[in-house]
């Protein structure tokens, strides 16, 4: 992506040789950030890219993006930050102490420290349990999975719809979320059981599942993405239909709380607000989806980009929209305490002259052997 100068933003990082990317965004988004005390990190698997979005503190906002094929699902644990890509998952680590700058500005560096090779997978949204297991959705096999020692992954659970583990994306498994420490809800496109048959029942074939028990908690949804728990409500996106809806998950009443003018695929939730990427139609037009239908009746145009709705309102409050060659967004996460990240390439002589060292448990000039 070539760099953007537009609304006080600065854009940094890897630069890709492809069409450029004009990137606008709100003109508080950059207080809100430091208003809110956090950061925020999306991908694109279209562009292949990470993007670290903060705030310099005095009115520019940085977009710093570094390049990882097909980056899709995101979570951050602390100085953690994890990345599934097309054939792995990437753990990268914030480096940085406290009173800690990389190049004047950046508080938070995230370093590539391990990648676990899973092959391609279609890996979709990823989560670190509290007991410290990584699961991810393993869309092309219908199923969650963990990473494996010695394997590409090993199953944990599939709906009991998919009769079996097969290379076949049948019911198109993609989100997941937390409670308690736990994975507890999956999003589907549909319950089907056959190669791709999610496919025919895009408009209103989608689930929300308990995976404690199998349980529909709601159906009749519409290609959904990206089930969160907060507040004993699970908040989804009714990705078909364009909106953010909030989910009773005791009784499977459902309401609508935001429309966003795009095909929403990530969610975060941070101090009261949704945040959110849409992505622009991948054939020309949403066909088929009640999605165009609204756009077209509220007599807007889909977005690419990132919004941040207010819980208690529904109000879209601050806005990034990318337009140009990246028209496709998939996760974002919140990063908490952060005001400016960057993060480190994959390979090349900025990542081989980066050498940090972690205190010893001991002094080395003393006897003995740690």
């Amino acid at each position: 992506m070539a760099p953007a100068h537009a609304n006080g933003v600065s854009a940094e990082g890897a630069q890709a040789p492809a069409d450029a990317t004009q990137i606008t965004c709100s003109r508080t988004f950059a207080a809100w950030l430091a208003h809110h005390r956090v950061s925020l990190a999306f991908s694109s698997y279209q562009s292949g890219q990470l993007f670290l979005v903060g705030q310099f503190g005095d009115g520019r906002v940085s977009f710093h993006q570094r390049d990882f094929l097909r980056a899709m699902g995101l979570f951050q644990r602390g100085p953690e930050l994890y990345l599934a890509s097309m054939i792995q998952i990437w753990r990268m680590d914030n480096v940085l102490g406290p009173e800690e700058r990389a190049n004047t500005h950046f508080d938070r560096l995230y370093v590539p420290r391990t990648a676990c090779i899973t092959g391609d997978v279609d890996a979709h949204e990823v989560a670190v349990e509290a007991s410290g297991r990584l699961v991810f959705v393993n869309t092309r096999y219908s199923c969650l999975a963990t990473i494996s020692r010695s394997h590409s992954f090993k199953p944990l659970w599939r709906p009991k719809f998919v009769s079996r583990l097969a290379a076949e994306d049948r019911c198109h498994l993609n989100g997941l979320a937390l409670e308690d420490g736990r994975v507890a809800y999956v999003t589907a496109v549909a319950r089907t059981d056959v190669v791709d048959g999610w496919r025919e029942h895009r408009r209103g074939g989608g689930v929300l599942l308990r995976v404690e028990d199998d349980a529909v908690v709601a159906e009749g949804l519409s290609m959904p993405h990206s089930p969160r728990v907060h507040q004993g409500q699970v908040y989804v996106l009714d990705s078909g239909r364009g909106y953010l809806v909030r989910i009773d998950p005791r009784t499977g009443a459902r309401e609508d709380v935001a429309f966003c003018p795009g095909f929403m695929r990530g969610l975060a939730l941070h101090d009261g607000h949704a945040i959110v990427t849409l992505s622009l139609p991948r054939n020309i037009s949403f066909a088929g989806l009640p999605l165009e239908e609204e756009i077209a009746r509220r007599g807007g145009a889909p977005w690419c980009g990132v919004q941040i709705i207010n819980l208690s309102t529904g109000d879209v409050v601050e806005w990034v929209r990318l337009d140009g060659a990246i028209r496709e967004l998939f996760d974002v996460v919140a990063l908490p305490g952060a005001a400016c990240p960057m993060a480190a390439p994959l390979m090349g002589p900025e990542l081989s002259d980066l050498i940090t060292i972690e205190a010893p448990d001991r002094a080395l000039d003393q006897p003995g052997w740690s």
